[in-house]
């Protein structure tokens, strides 16, 4: 009879008691090191900060900062990133950054002085992602603490995006902190009262006028752009290869003429969108809310096609008071043309409706930022930005002008530092919530396809009744897990992520690094949870890109007749835990030096294979490709014996609490068909499956439900052929009933013989 899935009480045992020591020690071991300047200064030269700076001053306060001097000159002050807010990264480590900030609140300079980042100490050059931080370099920072400037943004760096983000936000942040800490230069504290003025859109501007005499007194901004002047941008910024990739051939060419004004102010918009234009769009809006035209034409398009896939609008972005807004499709109306007779037919024209919760005051100055983007060689892109400022022309507008309350004088004091940390440029909107907001597409798709993955598991009986549809579905997820999970969305779990994890506990375990990267964090949820039902085999050969490309390739080795090796059931024992080994010392080695551990690591081809498409050194690249290689042989090669995250999942997964897999009594004994068919061997000979190995291919249970495969449900089928046959009339002696048909017109009965010869 089939084994029912039961619950295992000792494993819920050994769960529990698991998940209370996790909590735990979770608790215990939280918080993490402050005021560590100190320790890293000696890495830092004054001069890496300050240009002519010759020495440092006495470390003062808490958080430490120290004077930079160049002899008894002050030029400024440096400080560490990670004493003033978090800068855990992608490893689970902090990236500390020293910089150099003069009293007036401008970054004058850095120095990368200790991370753990994997992908930066093997992959991708440190000087390349420090690079990308020297957008930050000369930036008032005064400016930003005091919302009269968003903050600066990096140039992301494919392949290390979470770390890029992450440096660069741990800067900003830190500085307006110690900035708004009024630590720099303290004045004297005394509070004047100044006067106020309140601005209006004007209700009663309501007259229609023309394009020209919009554009004329500033309702219309413009920025005009030929495609030599961008040319010549990007070779000024450094970016030789983008300058050569024009988007036309001719330099004199138009790069872009773009437009912009505000339409919910009533005599542009009645202008722009004629009366009934206007009618309706006051009907959408809500009280206080506004609504912007952009329009463009040229070889380049404001628009691009990453909102198709994306839902968002990569390439404008609306500024004010030291924030930004990234527009998406629901906020966006497509228009195809402008009512007012004179105006110029434009390839593009979008109208946006700035969402509700962003705090946007169309009689305050704001910026539409365009980012121009060109490729500079491989998946890398080079980005320019150009900035059209807008400012509501004064006829548009009432002021009344009212006395303001006095400002608070800022206090110095380590409360200072606590209130300044609870602002939303700090606090209210961590790093990662900015990124899960700008990857919602993803998330979406990526929890669609675990929910999927959950349904084939719970309805697998169903599915694997049917062969032909079950070998559909499986290869189509494989593709699926290959091709987006895997090469584009780079969602490729490795054993550095339980490293990782094991260092944060006994480190200071911090939730922010593991929410930095969502698809990773919704990954590892449900790998958690697949453990407690099915073991680790959900993951191993469903959600695995680099398992689905060996599998993968191995079907089309198989299809063209490539022999298949089986190793001897002895060998392949012997072998399997040469993975777990492997696994062991990582996990040793990672608490003496992380650093060395995640180099080691590198017996994983997924970076090279997966994350960075074979775009590495060829060492890298010999390594993968030999891996694939021998799978073409011996299916799933590399997961069988020398995968360490299998081997890291696999003891977790032994306190599953279900048995999905059925067996029959007769399996092993004496059927040997489901282990030799196994096609990663996961079967011992006597009939039972290790589920350390099973990659939950499902392939037994087909053959388990199979009656001409099976030679279990062969019995039970020709016990039921033979069950018909004796109950069927003919075998009792009866004469069957006659049945009128008709053959080539003649009548005849069920019981005649019809010869096949021509009548």
């Amino acid at each position: 009879m089939p084994q029912r899935s039961r619950f295992s009480l000792r494993p819920s045992i050994l769960f529990a008691w698991f998940a209370a020591f996790f909590v735990a020690f979770m608790i215990a071991t939280q918080g993490h090191a402050a005021g560590q300047l100190s320790t890293f200064l000696d890495k830092v030269q004054p001069g890496d900060l300050f240009q002519g700076a010759d020495r440092f001053g006495p470390i003062a306060g808490d958080p430490p900062i120290v004077p930079v001097l160049r002899g008894d000159e002050l030029l400024g002050y440096a400080y560490l990133n990670s004493d003033f807010t978090s800068s855990v990264g992608y490893s689970g480590k902090p990236i500390r950054i020293v910089v150099g900030i003069d009293p007036k609140g401008v970054i004058r300079g850095f120095k990368l002085v200790d991370h753990k980042e994997p992908i930066v100490l093997i992959g991708i050059p440190e000087k390349k992602v420090v690079a990308s931080m020297n957008a930050i370099i000369g930036k008032d920072m005064g400016r930003v603490a005091a919302g009269a400037e968003r903050p600066p943004q990096v140039d992301i760096v494919s392949g290390a995006t979470v770390t890029v983000l992450v440096m660069g936000d741990s800067v900003v942040r830190s500085a307006v902190q110690l900035i708004r800490s009024n630590r720099l230069n303290a004045g004297s504290g005394e509070t004047v009262a100044t006067v106020t003025e309140i601005r209006k859109v004007d209700p009663s501007r309501t007259a229609v006028s023309d394009w020209q005499t919009l554009i004329g007194d500033g309702s219309i901004r413009s920025l005009r752009l030929t495609v030599g002047e961008v040319s010549d941008a990007f070779r000024q910024a450094g970016q030789p290869i983008a300058a050569e990739k024009a988007e036309t051939q001719n330099p004199e060419d138009r790069f872009i003429d773009l437009f912009m004004a505000p339409v919910s102010v009533p005599a542009i918009g009645r202008t722009l969108l004629g009366e009934e234009g206007y009618q309706r769009l006051t009907a959408r809006l809500k009280p206080g809310q506004s609504a912007l035209i952009v329009a463009g034409d040229g070889a380049y398009s404001f628009k691009g096609s990453g909102y198709v896939r994306g839902g968002i609008f990569d390439r404008v972005e609306l500024l004010q008071n030291g924030q930004g807004l990234r527009f998406r499709d629901r906020d966006h109306t497509r228009l195809p043309a402008f009512t007012a007779p004179d105006a110029p037919h434009l390839r593009e024209i979008a109208l946006f409706i700035v969402p509700s919760e962003f705090a946007f005051d169309v009689t305050e100055p704001w910026e539409l930022q365009l980012l121009v983007q060109r490729s500079a060689g491989g998946r890398e892109k080079a980005i320019l930005p150009y900035n059209l400022g807008y400012s509501l022309p004064p006829a548009f507008m009432t002021v009344e002008s009212r006395p303001a309350v006095p400002p608070v004088p800022v206090a110095t004091d380590e409360k200072a530092i606590t209130a300044a940390s609870t602002d939303p440029l700090q606090e209210g909107q961590p790093l990662w919530i900015s990124i899960w907001q700008m990857n919602r597409m993803s998330i979406g798709i990526t929890v669609v396809a675990v929910l999927v993955l959950t349904a084939i598991f719970f309805f697998q009986d169903w599915l694997v009744r049917r062969p032909k549809l079950f070998a559909w579905v499986r290869n189509g997820y494989l593709i699926f897990t290959l091709v987006w999970l895997g090469w584009y969305a780079n969602a490729q779990l490795s054993v550095v992520n339980v490293l990782t994890f094991a260092n944060a506990l006994v480190a200071g375990f911090n939730w922010e690094f593991f929410l930095a990267a969502p698809l990773i964090f919704i990954l590892w949820a449900s790998v958690a949870a697949a453990l407690l039902f099915w073991g680790r085999g959900p993951f191993c050969g469903w959600l695995c890109p680099f398992g689905a490309l060996q599998e993968l390739t191995n079907k089309l080795a198989q299809r063209l007749k490539v022999p298949q090796l089986k190793l001897p059931w002895g060998l392949h024992e012997r072998l399997w835990p040469v993975k777990y080994i492997i696994f062991l010392g990582l996990f040793g080695l990672s608490f003496y030096s992380m650093a060395l551990a995640e180099t080691v690591a590198e017996v994983e081809p997924f970076k090279t294979a997966i994350i960075l498409k074979f775009a590495r050194q060829w060492p890298f690249v010999l390594f993968a490709v030999t891996l694939l290689v021998a799978g073409l042989f011996i299916e799933r090669f590399y997961c069988r014996y020398l995968c360490p995250l299998g081997a890291a999942l696999a003891i977790p997964g032994r306190i599953r609490m279900f048995e999905w897999l059925k067996r029959w009594p007769e399996c092993g004994s004496p059927c040997h068909r489901c282990a030799k068919e196994c096609p990663v061997q996961a079967i011992h000979p006597e009939g039972q499956i290790n589920v350390n190995e099973c990659i939950y291919c499902m392939h037994c249970q087909e053959l388990y439900q199979d009656d001409q495969r099976c030679p279990h449900m062969i019995e039970v089928r020709k016990k039921r052929e033979k069950f018909l046959r004796l109950s069927s009339p003919a075998s009792r002696g009866e004469t069957p009933p006659k049945t009128q048909v008709t053959y080539k017109g003649a009548p005849i009965t069920s019981s005649d013989a019809v010869s096949d010869q021509p009548a």
